[in-house]
């Protein structure tokens, strides 16, 4: 199979789909990879390290998408890669596209296999190229608090751990999954005061158990999360909804209760957002400010960490794209359900339930898709 591997073009996105590692198991096996010039450059990845695996390097972004049956990077797309796209090539990435229909809309009229990171579920049901990222985010979310409610970031002073003769702040983490524990365990070795809430009774169990006193647990409801954000120095939006819109669990007159300065990171701003005020941000320009509030709601937080990030990630996503590579798409859905769990779009059908709910499109059962394909 012929792979392409752009250079990302988000902002401050400097993680990249496929390491030369990655590249010489590939080309071993009979693929040809191409991969854009300076791809992986500003984390340690030179284009001559790419070509010693065995790739081709592109100087344009056109000339890989020209070139390749599949695409592997790491964001959806951007506006200006839609024209590029080409019937029946796989886009195997992130795409997020229940809070995105202009992207949605995109990958439909190009009639691509858009094959979701984030919806690809193991035996076991979890989502085995989330969680690297997730728990990357988790903890980077607590780094970027902490720097948030430094006064030249508009934040109210406050130090996380304390010092002595001075207590703790609070962090209030809403929801109890990879997020959730990771951002907990960045807060609580901070040494500051950890409330995190989920509706999961078991979740809060196995939370409790796990961090004993260090952490408290609280169920999560309108109320309790309202009572709990007063008092908060940094909130993290850590809920998810596999392949749907975040819910809003902070509304615009809850965020009124919190206090001047405080902070909120939205980690759920992917899926789009957790908090009603939150808006999308980006690495250059990561926070703004509503109620006296701040909101760090960078979409790629991960990205600040590019090198950990890529390797952790291509750690997870190299053995379905091998699977992709070696079988086809066809073959490869068909023969491992885990894989079609990623199926998002295909041949202009939308084939992920949460995604043609929230966004309003009939939705078209992947094997229904994979099936028809295969008699032609």
């Amino acid at each position: 199979m012929k792979i392409g591997v752009p250079k990302e073009i988000k902002d401050h996105e400097y993680r990249v789909g496929m390491t030369p590692a990655n590249v010489e198991q590939f080309v071993s096996l009979g693929h040809s990879i191409m991969v854009q010039s300076q791809a992986g450059e500003k984390i340690g990845f030179s284009d001559e390290d790419y070509i010693a695996a065995g790739a081709q390097i592109a100087i344009s972004i056109e000339d890989v998408y020209s070139f390749a049956d599949m695409i592997i990077k790491v964001k959806e797309p951007q506006e200006k890669e839609y024209s590029l796209l080409k019937e029946d090539q796989i886009l195997f990435c992130y795409l997020h596209l229940a809070p995105d229909p202009k992207q949605t809309a995109a990958l439909i009229d190009r009639k691509v296999v858009g094959i979701a990171y984030e919806t690809i579920h193991d035996d076991k049901k979890r989502l085995p190229l989330l969680t690297p990222m997730s728990e990357i985010a988790g903890r980077i979310s607590i780094q970027a608090g902490a720097n948030a409610l430094q006064m030249a970031q508009g934040g109210r002073g406050v130090l996380l751990g304390g010092v002595p003769g001075v207590g703790p702040g609070k962090v209030v983490i809403i929801g109890g999954g990879i997020v959730g524990t990771q951002a907990a365990t960045m807060a609580i070795g901070l040494g500051a005061d950890v409330v995190i809430m989920d509706n999961n009774l078991e979740r809060l169990r196995e939370l409790d158990f796990n961090f004993g006193s260090r952490l408290k647990t609280v169920f999560s409801n309108p109320h309790n999360i309202a009572e709990e954000i007063k008092s908060a120095d940094l909130v993290v939006g850590a809920v998810l909804i596999p392949g749907k819109k975040a819910p809003k669990l902070i509304t615009k007159d809850m965020l009124k209760l919190m206090k001047k300065g405080s902070v909120v990171v939205d980690v759920a701003i992917d899926q789009g957002g957790c908090f009603e005020t939150s808006i999308p941000t980006t690495h250059s320009n990561p926070t703004y400010v509503v109620d006296d509030v701040v909101h760090y709601c960078v979409a790629n937080m991960p990205g600040a960490c590019a090198r950990t990030a890529t390797i952790a990630l291509t750690n997870a996503t190299m053995p379905y794209a091998l699977i992709l590579a070696n079988k086809g798409y066809q073959r490869a859905l068909e023969e491992h359900p885990e894989l079609l769990d990623g199926l998002n779009v295909c041949h202009g059908k939308v084939t992920y339930a949460g995604v043609a709910h929230d966004l309003g499109y009939d939705f078209v059962d992947p094997k229904e898709v994979i099936k028809k394909l295969a008699l032609v």
